[in-house]
């Protein structure tokens, strides 16, 4: 009989917090993650900016949540690309067997407990963005960086 050993599991991971320059303003939300870093390197992390996946250019126009409407702050709703993103997110993750995602909090995409309040006054309100959401509605689990030590508890 063959022993066969389970892969070890996937985790989807925003690419800004790895340093990739993908953000709205083409900067990167690195922070010192070794933990992360070892878990890349043992192949066990997916890159993904949800945005960038739905075609959005980088620089973009920066966009918040208002009334559940992501929106720039000149007034152009984005929801739609959003959703786009969230549902490619998803895809990869159910596609790769990813259970478990580490999000930029604050973003409408990745927020996961704050995100803007709209307003573009940097003010945080309690929530979460498009492709939290969408995750957490087919059963997977939804972190953010400040939270890293919860989540690979999770694993």
């Amino acid at each position: 009989m063959t022993d066969y050993k389970s892969p070890k599991p996937k985790i989807l991971v925003s690419a800004c917090l790895m340093g990739k320059p993908v953000r709205y303003d083409g900067n990167y939300a690195h922070k010192e993650l070794d933990l992360l870093t070892k878990l890349q390197k043992d192949g066990r992390i997916v890159l993904l900016c949800p945005e960038t996946a739905a075609g959005l250019p980088i620089p973009r126009p920066a966009a918040e949540i208002k009334k559940g409407q992501v929106v720039t702050s000149g007034g152009q709703d984005m929801t739609g690309i959003f959703i786009t993103g969230a549902q490619k997110t998803l895809q990869l993750c159910q596609t790769q067997g990813i259970k478990l995602a580490i999000l930029k909090e604050n973003s409408p995409s990745c927020g996961s407990k704050f995100i803007y309040d709209g307003s573009f006054s940097g003010t945080k309100i309690e929530g979460s963005g498009k492709v939290t959401d969408l995750l957490r509605a087919h059963g997977i689990r939804v972190f953010s960086e400040e939270d890293l030590a919860e989540a690979l508890e999770f694993l």
